[in-house]
């Protein structure tokens, strides 16, 4: 109604009234036709009353939820649905709830059956009387949603706690929820704290999409997908530790209504749905992929993550790829699959639970006849370069380019199972043939100790309390440290007593009798614990190396590299602040260093911190024509300030043994190759430490014993232009990292038999200390 008036009825003027007039029925007529209807109203009241009321009708309902039991203990075997364990406890469940419900006259006639989905954890559950951490929130429209744990990110969240948000979108909307930063208490042994992401409104294991604790960067992919239009993130807080937590951010997008597709052509991409957030659970997609005829297609995945929690390797039952006939999950290095003819079908599935980052590939046509013009072709399918076929290195996931090779005995070992190393891997004590032959012939005889540089000792020599190897290796592993007289290869405390124990400095143990070998310690350590310009690198982590400086000169940008190593001081290469071509690179005014640097385009970033310098200190021996002393000292006219993103490098004592065959890290933003461009985002490359004589060999009179050389002898990942001056990262026992050497010199970037040379930091760290007190 509006205004009074029923709508949709117009009154009309009437001219003549008697002519519009309408003789109206006769009166017994109506009577009987309101009798009629009375009639069939009354048995249409009656049989609604019998049908609802008297009439059991068969409608089902299906209601979902969870009960606790207090007579059971938790076993690990209740997560799995197909164990005995988890069937036999569910009988039992659903044997109770039907003597529940029997006793319940308004409910035993309407059960009919009881499903159990789950068992879960009760230290996982979320308590229902505690409604003070509790949040639901509705996504609107494609605006980013905001939410954070409480005290974010000034106070850490509380302790003992059980918090969730539940988060809701439109229907026929899906959800995308990104952790930008995430700090919780570490995953160990101890019990941690735990966020869970789940598929439902309902904390149930089965739709758990991921399980978090611990830190992860910034640039961690943390970005997951519903597949409908709700998700539910908890909080279980089991210890005291003052972490902040996390921030978060979601939003809605339209659901796919479609995943996958026909694809056709000479070449192209396609991903899983979302990528390269993670992919939804309960997704099907098919790829029908042709390219022209009388061509085969192959697939080049490169990047695949499937990877679920207690799925054995080799069995993909839950989330996997499937191509010809075979399924692929894990986490995998970029591979081929071909196909025999020009078409080929690529099926992906993730089931209902833990989900991953997914997959990127590119598929391409070629010629049967020459799969790879020009290069060696992988038993996989992968095409390489020629060069590294036989090299040592396995450039093929399947070994294929390492096999029926003939070693070159100039510079490379033949292991028994015929593949080829480089020669100064042998006997640094490390597997590299994987069937040990590299390392056989270096044992020492029966009763005898052989100590890391090679030598051979007595038994009763080992933990004597004296350095009979001269590399203090016989001391380093003994129960008791012993105080012993004091050799160029001994650590020396600081009370001038000198200890048998080899690197005891930081390393968590007191071993000098004045704990001055764990004194100011409070570096070499990171708050993400993920794993010239970097060649072969790949992309660093934001906070993975927060020892790590770019140097930018006015007007020129980002010139060389640094490390700190306290507050106010930086270690560098010498041979950036020689004046060159008229330009004073010698006067710290020029200078700018940016410490917590990741991107350099993004210079302003809150976690950034831009300082001038006050002094430039070069090495007084530095010869700039054989690059020796190669270091140089750089103080900030202000302090930094630590933080996640800014933290000092250890420097190693004098006798402190980097020893080859180490596997150590270099860092940088130089040239991503000889002759190429410098990089935006910081990269690292994993290297190794190369016998000192094979140095010598491979760089004749160019060496000194100032200089190291790190690399690969096959090439491939090296420091380049750009990195000078840059720390080369060692990662000791107790997960304390400490610079080595400083990006100094090279033939070329990382080229065959031609390995990046550093400047060794251990010599020089007298004259640090002389020059900064540090």
């Amino acid at each position: 109604n509006m205004n009074g008036c029923e709508e949709g009825v117009e009154f009309l003027p009437v001219n003549n009234a008697k002519k519009v007039e309408k003789r109206g029925p006769r009166r017994w007529v109506v009577l009987v036709a309101l009798l009629f209807a009375f009639l069939l109203l009354s048995l249409l009241v009656g049989f609604l009353v019998w049908h609802f009321q008297y009439r059991e009708v068969q409608v089902q309902k299906v209601f979902n939820g969870y009960l606790r039991i207090t007579n059971e203990n938790f076993l690990d075997a209740y997560e799995n649905s197909n164990s005995t364990e988890f069937m036999s406890l569910a009988s039992k469940v659903k044997e109770a709830l039907k003597l529940l419900y029997g006793r319940i006259p308004s409910l035993g006639p309407y059960h009919k059956d009881s499903a159990v989905t789950a068992f879960t954890d009760p230290s996982t559950m979320q308590t229902a009387r505690d409604n003070s951490c509790s949040f639901a929130l509705h996504a609107r429209g494609r605006e980013q949603t905001r939410f954070t744990t409480p005290g974010f990110p000034n106070s850490p969240y509380p302790a003992r706690a059980r918090c969730q948000w539940a988060l809701r979108g439109d229907a026929d909307s899906v959800l995308s929820l990104t952790f930008r930063s995430f700090d919780v208490a570490p995953c160990d042994e101890r019990g941690s704290d735990m966020v869970a992401v789940y598929d439902t409104l309902s904390a149930m294991e089965p739709h758990a999409l991921v399980q978090l604790c611990g830190t992860y960067p910034p640039s961690y992919n943390l970005t997951f997908l519903s597949s409908q239009n709700v998700l539910l993130v908890t909080l279980i807080t089991n210890t005291e530790r003052r972490h902040p937590g996390f921030e978060a951010t979601f939003f809605q997008l339209p659901k796919m209504t479609s995943c996958g597709g026909f694809l056709q052509g000479a070449q192209g991409t396609f991903s899983s749905p979302y990528y390269p957030g993670h992919y939804p659970p309960n997704m099907d997609c098919t790829w029908t992929i042709e390219v022209p005829s009388k061509q085969n297609v192959k697939v080049i995945f490169k990047v695949f993550y499937l990877l679920e929690p207690n799925v054995p390797l080799g069995v993909c039952p839950k989330d996997y790829v499937e191509v010809n006939g075979e399924k692929y999950c894990g986490e995998r290095a970029q591979f081929v699959v071909a196909g025999n003819s020009n078409k080929l079908t690529v099926r992906f599935h993730s089931d209902q639970s833990y989900t991953d980052t997914g997959f990127l590939a590119e598929y391409l046509s070629y010629d049967s006849r020459d799969p790879c013009p020009g290069k060696f072709m992988c038993s996989t399918g992968r095409c390489i370069r020629k060069d590294l076929r036989c090299d040592g290195w396995a450039d093929c996931a399947d070994f294929s380019d390492e096999l029926n090779c003939k070693c070159n005995a100039t510079y490379q070992f033949t292991c028994k199972n015929q593949f080829c190393k480089p020669l100064f891997w042998v006997c640094d004590t490390v597997n590299d043939c994987g069937d040990n032959s590299d390392e056989l012939q270096c044992s020492c005889p029966a009763q005898t100790f052989k100590c890391n540089n090679g030598k051979c000792l007595p038994q009763s020599q080992q933990c004597d309390g004296q350095d009979n190897c001269g590399d203090g290796s016989d001391e380093a592993s003994c129960d008791k440290v012993n105080v012993v007289t004091c050799t160029k290869n001994t650590y020396r405390c600081q009370n001038g007593l000198c200890v048998s124990k080899g690197n005891p400095e930081c390393d968590g143990q007191r071993d000098c009798s004045d704990g001055s070998d764990e004194k100011d310690c409070d570096c070499g350590l990171r708050s993400f614990s993920r794993q010239a310009r970097v060649v072969g690198g790949t992309d660093a982590d934001e906070g993975e190396w927060p020892w790590q400086v770019s140097l930018h000169v006015v007007g020129q940008g980002h010139v060389c590299g640094a490390s700190l190593i306290s507050p106010n001081w930086l270690v560098s290469a010498a041979h950036c602040y020689i004046d060159d071509k008229g330009f004073r690179y010698s006067d710290p005014a020029q200078w700018v260093a940016f410490l917590g640097l990741h991107d350099q385009s993004k210079r302003s970033a809150p976690e950034v911190q831009e300082h001038r310098l006050k002094r430039i200190i070069v090495h007084p021996s530095f010869n700039d024509f054989t690059f020796d002393y190669d270091i140089a000292l750089l103080e900030l006219e202000k302090p930094a300030e630590y933080s996640t993103a800014v933290r000092p490098i250890c420097l190693p004592d004098t006798s402190h043994v980097f020893p080859a065959g180490k596997a150590i890290w270099v860092t940088g933003w130089g040239h991503t190759q000889e002759g190429g461009s410098g990089a935006l985002i910081l990269q690292k490359g994993e290297i190794r430490i190369i016998n000192q004589t094979t140095c010598e060999d491979l760089l004749p009179q160019q060496i000194t014993p100032r200089m190291m050389c790190v690399g690969f002898l096959s090439g491939g990942v090296d420091a380049c232009q750009g990195d000078s001056g840059g720390p080369l990262s060692s990662v000791e026992g107790d997960g304390r990292f400490f610079q080595a050497g400083v990006v100094s010199w090279g033939e070329g970037c990382a080229q065959r038999n031609k390995p990046g040379v550093y400047t060794r930091v251990s010599l020089f760290r007298a004259w640090i200390k002389d020059q900064t007190g540090v």
